[in-house]
């Protein structure tokens, strides 16, 4: 064999190793990091759960949620209510809860299939003696929304993703 050829055989087993491994990925999921910026509000910690909404507003998924004690997760009525008993299996997606004024950074998985689809992103947040605010912030789920930056209504002042380069 001509080390030309060699070298042709090479470069077509990178490319193909290449498009394999984004094949993979676009198949797949993403991370994204994600900060989440409090507005400077009075009073305890918020509660805050991240879930992907399909396109007719019901819940698919938990994607994250800040506030571990559960006792506390029936104040973010709108995610309680569609989950119901289905919290108990949350301990990976979880963190602290976040103080106003504060921001949090969290990663995020999401399925690439559901990416430019009728999907979104949904921030519900609630603090303890006010108000729950059951779409604080609702993205939709394509590259253009989690390029930029996503005002809150409620206790969420805005919420910016970038992906995660591994």
């Amino acid at each position: 064999m001509s080390r030309l050829h060699k070298i042709g055989v090479l470069a077509l087993a990178l490319t193909l190793a290449g498009s394999s491994a984004l094949f993979a990925q676009q198949a797949g999921t993403s991370q994204y990091k994600c900060m989440i910026q409090m507005t400077n509000y009075m009073g305890e910690k918020a509660y805050i759960a991240v879930s992907l909404m399909n396109g007719k507003g019901a819940y698919e998924k938990t994607l994250y949620v800040l506030g571990s004690d559960k006792k506390w997760y029936p104040d973010v009525k709108g995610w309680y209510k569609a989950l119901g008993k289905k919290t108990a299996n949350i301990s990976a997606i979880s963190g602290a809860s976040v103080a106003g004024g504060d921001r949090s950074v969290i990663m995020l998985e999401i399925d690439n299939s559901k990416l430019n689809k009728d999907y979104k992103i949904r921030f519900e947040s609630a603090v303890e003696d006010k108000e729950d605010h059951t779409k604080d912030i609702e993205i939709p789920l394509t590259t253009e929304a989690l390029s930029a930056k996503n005002e809150g209504t409620g206790f969420i002042r805005y919420v910016r993703f970038s992906p995660n380069q591994l």
